[in-house]
């Protein structure tokens, strides 16, 4: 029997990344591009397709599953994503079928991570767990009893934009104190400049033209004071805030994935010590704090085609 394929399409604040996926998990072709390089989403659209038109698996795409921000299952748009240039409502399912003909589906990105890491990732023995993405914004998917939980609209779990700080730090969803304002890589590098600390003159940071949030989780490896409190904040807020989400759906772990949650650190040591300060007694000790073992393969492209195979043919992925 011909082999077939699903094509997953991972499209980040920063940069864009797809893949062609075979029932085992097998990436056969991927290539990824910086998300500024789009203008509009028709140019994303003629540029994948172009890409793969002449290839020899293009005929065996079966379906086509993308993850983006505010992603919406039900409607296939993408509808006013913060980490966006393309803005309002972007009919992109639509987009896609009517350039390859092919059923399309559209989720959001942290719900194509969950199911990532559900199928093939370090979730595989779970039923009952929450991705958070660590990137340019904080999401979340979150998983009841093996099945993505997406709302009557398709907006469930945007967690990245519950408040955790009241009248705090201002969000590119226009309020205030969004726990990725402080959790995403972007809300590290802010609190280079926000945080207060007697430690701030003395630090490396302040001598880079443009720290990153990897230069602050590295310098407090080395022992940087003022990086070690950024890294500790950062550990607090997320710790703290997923001590509250707990009481939603009472996950038996959180997986975190994305590059502040792949850092060789203690950062999930850290983000663990504070769940357990501040849970609710019913639940302490009984979640585990995971990191993606997807991380290098990305679970947001594995995910989508995941989703591909099972929405479009129920077919059990071995």
């Amino acid at each position: 029997m011909m082999n077939q394929y699903a094509l997953g399409i991972d499209i980040g604040g920063t940069s864009i990344e797809y893949g062609i996926v075979n029932k085992k998990g097998d990436v056969i072709k991927s290539k990824d591009f910086p998300t500024k390089k789009f203008p509009t989403p028709e140019s994303l659209v003629n540029e994948i397709y172009n890409d793969l038109i002449n290839i020899n698996e293009f005929s065996s795409i079966i379906g086509i599953g993308i993850g983006a921000p505010n992603g919406n299952y039900f409607t296939g748009h993408i509808e006013y994503a913060p980490n966006l240039s393309w803005k309002g409502i972007v009919p992109l399912k639509q987009l896609f079928e009517a350039k390859f003909g092919i059923p399309t589906l559209l989720t959001n990105d942290a719900n194509a991570a969950a199911m990532g890491e559900m199928v093939f990732g370090n979730a595989k023995d779970l039923k009952d767990f929450v991705t958070i993405t660590l990137g340019t914004g904080v999401g979340s998917g979150v998983v009841v009893n093996g099945h993505l939980v997406y709302g009557h609209d398709g907006f469930a779990g945007e967690y990245g934009h519950i408040r955790v700080i009241p009248n705090g730090r201002k969000c590119g969803c226009q309020r205030l104190g969004c726990l990725e304002t402080y959790c995403s890589s972007t809300g590290v590098v802010r609190s280079i400049q926000e945080l207060d600390s007697e430690n701030k003159p003395f630090s490396a940071l302040s001598s880079l033209e443009n720290p990153s949030a990897k230069d602050v989780f590295e310098l407090a490896e080395e022992g940087d004071l003022f990086a070690e409190e950024i890294v500790e904040y950062t550990a607090q807020i997320l710790g703290s805030s997923l001590a509250d989400y707990a009481c939603f759906s009472s996950p038996k772990a959180y997986v975190l994935f994305g590059g502040i949650a792949q850092h060789k650190g203690d950062f999930a040591h850290r983000v663990k010590k504070h769940l357990e300060e501040n849970i609710l007694i019913v639940y302490k000790n009984k979640i585990d704090i995971r990191i993606s073992s997807l991380h290098d393969k990305n679970a947001a492209v594995l995910g989508t085609a995941a989703h591909v195979f099972w929405d479009l043919l129920q077919l059990k992925i071995n």
